[in-house]
């Protein structure tokens, strides 16, 4: 009996720390360009695809009712702030990296192919996108 409640207290102890290692959540982005904090973007899992939308825009310069008016499908002309800008990712079985969605960068309009991997214990999200050969990496910060 006191080996099943020890069992249950270590595994209800390790959740938390489980639950980390998932890019569901809130994150502070980082300009390349800058090093500036850019905006928060929160993911969700839709039925095992994750969605991501800004949720705030952080630059010094932004202005709140920017449109991206470089995008080229339905985000067009579409307010900055409530943006999809992730799409579709979906998690890689056994490992913890979301894979096969789209990534949109509304600063010049462009799609790039996705992957998400937790790292450092899920505090931070290495963000990479992908053209071609071509790659841009990312590293996001969870927002406690």
């Amino acid at each position: 009996m006191y080996k099943s409640i020890a069992a249950f207290l270590i595994s209800a102890l390790a959740l938390p720390v489980l639950a980390q290692m998932t890019p569901v959540g809130v994150w502070r982005t980082v300009d390349d360009k800058t090093g500036e904090v850019s905006s928060e973007v929160r993911i969700s899992d839709n039925a095992g695809a994750l969605s991501g939308r800004i949720e705030k825009l952080l630059r010094k310069d932004a202005k709140q009712d920017d449109v991206c008016d470089k995008c080229a499908d339905d985000r067009k002309n579409k307010p900055v702030l409530g943006l999809e800008i992730i799409r579709g990712g979906k998690k890689v079985e056994g490992k913890d990296l979301w894979e096969g969605g789209k990534i949109l960068d509304p600063d010049n309009g462009k799609d790039y192919t996705l992957r998400l991997t937790p790292i450092d214990g899920g505090k931070q999200l290495q963000v990479r996108g992908y053209i071609a050969f071509f790659y841009r990496t990312q590293i996001w910060t969870r927002v406690p």
